[in-house]
């Protein structure tokens, strides 16, 4: 993993909705790497906006709010999108993680494409999946 920069070398920054902002913020720290960098706090301990970082991929986590048409994935039946996650040393990673509860939906494991990653979920059931791939490495145009 790079280090952080204040110009980050990607364009897409995904946002996530939790029921329970503080808290999940507090386990991606916890169980994955990711750092806060930028919390805007609303009222009774809910999060407006937050930026966090992975290296150069930035995430932007926000609570649920009634004036915004967002839902926790605790709410719905599957997962509607997942996370990938490039990382350098993934068994390190996956050791991390699982060491901090996180939950492993399929377990650490060389994939056909050539990655090695392993997939997990979040307290509030956001799905990721942490590898050494990196899309677009084989693209030729």
């Amino acid at each position: 993993m790079s280090a952080p920069t204040t110009d980050t070398d990607v364009n897409i920054y995904p946002s996530l909705y939790y029921d329970d902002a503080p808290a999940a913020m507090a386990f991606l720290e916890r169980a994955f790497g990711f750092k806060t960098r930028m919390v805007v706090p609303g009222p009774d301990g809910t999060v407006i906006h937050s930026e966090m970082s992975f290296g150069p991929g930035v995430i932007m986590v926000g609570s649920i709010r009634p004036d915004r048409p967002c839902a926790s994935p605790r709410t719905l039946t599957g997962v509607p999108a997942g996370l990938c996650v490039r990382v350098d040393d993934i068994d390190a990673h996956y050791a991390r993680a699982k060491a901090a509860g996180a939950r492993i939906t399929r377990e650490l494991k060389d994939e056909e494409y050539g990655s090695r990653g392993y997939m997990a979920r979040d307290p509030e059931g956001h799905g990721w999946y942490f590898g050494n791939y990196r899309p677009g490495a084989y693209w030729t145009t």
